[in-house]
């Protein structure tokens, strides 16, 4: 898919994924491209995204709490090392480590963007997709975001059933008015399902298998990029589950 389409549709079904939709490490403005790598596999047409015991945590020493990420995310960019322009910063004063290409990937500022997916969790680690602002234009704080899908592991239910994060974050965007539920419904996230997000500048509708969960007003309609990733934080171990592997695999992603 060349960059700066307006249509994404990625079943999975090559050798790899497709390097000019998708960068395989996260935020790698912050630490480095290899120190933020991704651990996945491209197999039957599903990409899957995971953390074996060996990865180690992302922006070791900087980032609190302590976190381990296995993510893609279909556009990047930063500043030139030593600057303080890049995305999602998580603290102020934040410089960048390594410079960034800019990666258009996918770049959506309103329409769908869906996922069908599979999630294996423990009480220590959690799975989402998001759209995130891109961040480029030094005059704005463009950095609000559409959460489509985030389940945590401790959110998880007899039943079954999960509480399914979604809606609007506005972060540091004054524009934007925080917007965000988790209501629990009764989905068994180890089985493959459809989340998705149809949004314009009135409204944001999320649905799970097509049904509607949240409407959120005032979305935003800036650019964005896909991040879809699985997450362990290694402070909520119990001491007896550091041989746990969560996994987000997924079937595709369309919009």
């Amino acid at each position: 898919m060349p960059d700066g389409s307006p249509y994404l549709v990625d079943d999975f079904d090559q050798a790899d994924v497709d390097r000019s939709t998708w960068l395989t490490s996260y935020l790698p403005a912050w630490s480095s491209r290899s120190a933020s790598a991704a651990t996945y596999t491209v197999e039957n047409s599903c990409l899957t995204l995971s953390i074996p015991p060996s990865q180690g945590l992302w922006c070791a020493g900087d980032h609190e709490p302590p976190l381990r990420v296995s993510g893609v995310q279909s556009g990047s960019w930063s500043g030139p090392v030593g600057s303080h322009r890049g995305q999602q910063r998580f603290r102020e004063g934040q410089v960048v480590l390594e410079e960034q290409p800019r990666l258009e990937g996918w770049l959506p500022a309103s329409g769908r963007a869906e996922i069908r997916c599979a999630m294996t969790l423990s009480p220590r680690s959690m799975a989402a997709m998001w759209l995130s602002g891109f961040e480029d234009d030094p005059a704005q704080e463009h950095c609000g975001e559409l959460c489509v899908v985030e389940v945590f592991g401790k959110d998880l239910g007899p039943g079954p059933s999960a509480e399914v994060g979604v809606g609007i974050k506005a972060f540091r965007d004054p524009a934007l008015q925080q917007d965000f539920a988790a209501p629990r419904l009764p989905i068994d996230v180890s089985e493959m399902h459809t989340y998705a997000v149809d949004w314009d500048a009135s409204a944001a509708v999320f649905t799970v298998d097509g049904e509607e969960v949240r409407r959120c007003a005032g979305p935003p309609t800036y650019p964005m990029q896909v991040m879809i990733a699985v997450f362990d934080f290694p402070h909520w171990s119990t001491g007896e589950d550091d041989h746990l592997v969560p996994a987000l695999t997924v079937d595709w992603v369309r919009g």
